[in-house]
């Protein structure tokens, strides 16, 4: 059944058109498709994880999902702006607020509208759904690779309650709580709440603390209200908030000799979590969200309305030096600034929503689901970026005697319309043959102003690159993505489908710090053909169930992220582009064996092949003082410099390369998990567990350059944990080891900024996650 992790739970309402499937104990239902169906039975690769699991597996947040999930990895950035999800080596390649995600995050049923609302805590979870491949067909236009379906618990008939607490090592605390049951006998009501304070695993030795830690809480109430006996409404508020110092990065190697001066006392190594950055990265959201559901059961199917808002906000200051530059410092005549503590990205979005679709009933010959969607986007993106500079001084680190300043300042304003009208029908050619057939049209409208507000502070000048003025594009698209494909069902424990399905990404827009708002231009859509052979099993009496996958997807317009900065004139600038084409393909297997009673083990296996075909890329900053200058013939997976002349005007391009059959970034080719969970009993009155996972995955470049220095090496961590609970599950206490033999890994890697140039190419940063240490901690839960 999919290799879910996820532990046998019993259907519940959300999001669920037509009747519940028949399940077997340890069978999962789910929504994949916006209807009800066992796990075992949906036509597409599926990971499901329920919140049990996700509790006994110490997954707090979206990001750690990467420990249960194949093919899903998590690329971690600066602040949450920057840091995306990939599916299949594809994901968000670039962090411009103007451009959508490539994997989908949906929460009860709604779309998140950016990325970064997407890296959140998990908390009262029914389960979590990971959709592999485009789901354009039912899901939209931000779904290229992939989705992450989060489905929350619903208000229960019965009164109930559960809290639990984590403490940790390293200063790690967690607690959470939820209490549900009926108010009548139609209407019930749940409010879950959590709070986490999770200390940092990297020390500041100048402000004498540990940062790239958080702080966070959310509240969520629920009230669901059966107005007749088939008609059903489901109201859903929330709110939460993020306080973070993430993400400093810690220097793991450097050669230039002024920047291991003005680093001491920090030492430069492999595992190295020291800092002396003087102001520590920011990173603070809160997000609102107000849902309506209704399901208004009709017999031979189930009519859906969902209306909902959400009202994102972030505020990011991210230091670019890294240094204790506070008083400002002489680094050199050279050095295109000396100082750069001030870099602020602001962003207010909102966002409504409303689908109406109709699905179904029952599991008859034929099978539909269609619906209409709209939403309106508004965002506000203002960005603001100051930096020191020192041109006289005699003594490396001495204070500046009359620093200059450049700055820049602007506003961007995104609006944006969509809507669509999709359908998707299973219909039973004979025997177990269906035929598999959906379309999607969708037509989206976007209007981008921006404005260069020019200098910060009086008597500053214009930071290099940037252009003045002011500007407004409209564009809009119309696409039209479908899927087709044949399942056949040799008995229920045994399916195989074989599935074409074509998928859309949306046109993006720049609403950047360093935007030309005079001359924009549309980032052009995503397209992707996707292809999929999938067997899904399981034995009679239960004791394995698997899910085998083999796929190909070819994308073009892959939206990248090209990074265009000088580090001779001190120009940063990164540049939302295209990529000409993109493949990502392999073989996944996901297994569940109970070879005993009480023992489970879950296994998965993932090879992932994604390339990308992109032009004009810088090079790797260690390559760019060889690059040859050259008239044609221009070598590919090369540096070089081109020659033009036009109309007698002679010019040289900057070093650059232009990529074949590159590999995408944060894609590794393998990974392979491994978790088996032994419960017993201990008397008459207890019960206890014992459980490990093993998770390894090749190695993967962080830089879509190429760059060799940016790579992180294979690895493989180890987790564990023990249990003991009382016969009625109402009391719980686990201890656990994150990372047990200690094994040190990076979450992001990047050339350091102060004084990295062709000519010292090779100084190099990285961040790290909470569990690249080893740590150990305890969980203690009640519920009645």
């Amino acid at each position: 059944m999919g290799a879910s992790a996820a532990q046998a739970q019993t259907a519940d309402q959300s999001a669920v058109q037509g009747d519940t499937p028949e399940l077997a104990a340890d069978e999962i239902v789910v929504t994949a498709q916006k209807r009800a169906e066992r796990l075992q039975d949906v036509p597409l690769s599926v990971t499901a994880v329920s919140g049990d699991t996700l509790g006994e597996r110490q997954i707090n947040d979206t990001a750690s999902l990467v420990r249960a999930v194949p093919a899903l990895t998590f690329q971690q950035g600066n602040h949450p702006a920057n840091t995306t999800f990939r599916v299949r080596g594809v994901g968000t390649a670039l962090f411009g607020q103007g451009v959508e995600s490539s994997v989908a995050v949906v929460v009860d049923g709604v779309p998140l509208a950016r990325q970064a609302q997407a890296v959140t805590d998990l908390a009262d979870i029914e389960r979590v759904e990971v959709l592999r491949g485009p789901q354009g067909t039912l899901f939209g236009k931000n779904a290229s690779a992939g989705l992450i379906n989060i489905v929350t618990a619903r208000p229960a008939r019965d009164l109930e309650g559960s809290g639990e607490v984590t403490i940790a090592e390293r200063g790690e605390y967690r607690a959470r709580g939820t209490m549900s049951g009926p108010l009548s006998d139609a209407l019930r009501a749940r409010i879950s709440g959590f709070y986490n304070d999770v200390e940092g695993p990297t020390y500041n030795v100048n402000l004498q603390r540990r940062v790239n830690g958080s702080s966070a809480w959310g509240l969520r109430g629920k009230l669901e209200w059966d107005a007749t006996s088939n008609l059903n409404f489901l109201l859903i508020g929330e709110y939460r908030q993020q306080d973070s110092d993430c993400c400093t990065f810690a220097s793991i190697q450097i050669v230039n000799p002024v920047i291991r001066q003005l680093e001491a006392p920090v030492v430069a190594s492999p595992t190295n979590r020291l800092v002396t950055e003087d102001t520590p990265n920011r990173a603070d959201t809160d997000q609102t969200s107000v849902s309506l559901q209704a399901d208004w059961d009709v017999g031979a199917a189930t009519i859906t309305s969902l209306t909902a808002f959400q009202n994102f906000n972030l505020f990011v200051n991210q230091p670019i030096d890294r240094l204790d530059t506070d008083p400002v410092l002489y680094v050199g005549a050279a050095a295109p600034y000396a100082s750069w503590n001030f870099n602020q990205g602001i962003l207010h979005l909102k966002q409504f929503s409303q689908e109406l679709r109709i699905a179904s009933n029952g599991s008859g010959d034929l099978t539909y689901v269609a619906g209409l969607f709209y939403s309106h986007g508004d965002i506000e993106r203002p960005f603001a970026r100051r930096r020191a500079v020192c041109s006289v001084g005699t003594t490396i680190g001495e204070i500046c005697a009359a620093p200059t300043y450049q700055s820049s300042s602007s506003f961007a304003r995104l609006k944006t319309d969509n809507v669509a009208a999709f359908a998707q029908i299973e219909y039973r050619l004979a025997g177990g043959l269906k035929a598999i057939g959906g379309l999607r049209v969708q037509y989206e409208t976007g209007e981008n102003y921006g404005i260069q507000l020019g200098v910060v502070n009086a008597g500053d000048t214009l930071l290099p690159g940037v252009a003045s003025g002011s500007g407004t594009l409209r564009d809009s698209d119309t696409a039209v993505t479908g899927k087709a494909g044949l399942q056949y069902e040799f008995h229920r424990d045994l399916q195989m489908y074989a599935t074409y399905t074509n998928g859309y990404k949306g046109l993006g827009y720049d609403m950047e710090a360093g935007a030309n708002f005079t001359q924009q231009r549309t980032l052009a859509p995503e397209r992707v053909n996707a292809y999929e052979i999938g067997m899904k099993g399981r034995t009679l009496d239960g004791m394995l169930s698997y899910a085998l996958s083999v796929y190909r997807s070819d994308y073009s317009n892959l939206q990248v992220q090209a990074n265009r900065s000088n580090p001779v004139t001190g120009v940063v600038q990164f540049v939302s582009t295209n990529a000409g084409s993109s493949r990502a393909q392999g073989v996944e297997l996901e297994a569940t064996l109970r070879p005993a009673d009480g023992l489970s083990i879950q296994a998965s296996i993932s090879y992932t092949d994604s390339t990308v075909n992109i032009d004009g890329l810088n090079c790797p900053l260690q390559f760019q003082a060889g690059a040859p200058t050259l008239d044609g013939n221009f070598p590919v997976n090369s540096c070089y410099r081109a020659r033009t002349t036009v109309n007698g005007v002679t010019t040289v391009s900057g070093p650059r390369q232009d990529l074949r059959n590159a590999t995408l970034p944060s894609s590794p080719k393998w990974r392979i998990g491994f978790a088996p969970r032994q419960d017993f009993d201990i008397g008459a009155s207890y019960g206890g567990f014992v459980q490990f996972s093993v998770n390894y995955q090749s190695s993967q470049g962080f830089a879509i350059e190429q760059d060799p220095l940016l790579v992180q090496k294979a690895y493989a961590m180890v987790d564990g944990s023990i249990g003991l609970y009382t016969s009625d599950k109402r009391y719980n206490l686990s201890i656990f080891v994150k990372n047990l033999f200690d094994q040190n890994y990076y979450s992001a890697m990047a050339h350091n900024s102060l004084l990295a140039t062709a000519a010292n190419p090779n100084d190099v940063v990285a961040s790290f996650n909470r569990d690249a240490d080893r740590y150990f901690g305890a969980t203690f839960g009640v519920r009645f």
